[in-house]
């Protein structure tokens, strides 16, 4: 999974939470994201492109670290 800002990222389905740690070490949990789009995620090239254009803005969210 190389990509150019996300170092990570991991899909929890009992919550439905994404957390995405990101090469600048910032971690952040999207909430509520149906497993399909976990599943679209995985499938494309562009992680950051995809999370920017279908997770950013759409779900609520929380920086951990």
């Amino acid at each position: 999974m190389p990509s150019s800002v996300i170092s990570s990222y991991h899909f929890e389905p009992s919550s439905r939470t994404l957390t995405v740690v990101f090469l600048s070490g910032m971690v952040y949990e999207y909430q509520g994201v149906p497993e399909s789009l976990y599943d679209e995620m995985k499938a494309v090239k562009s992680k950051g492109t995809f999370l920017n254009k279908r997770v950013k803005g759409v779900y609520p969210y929380r920086k951990l670290t």
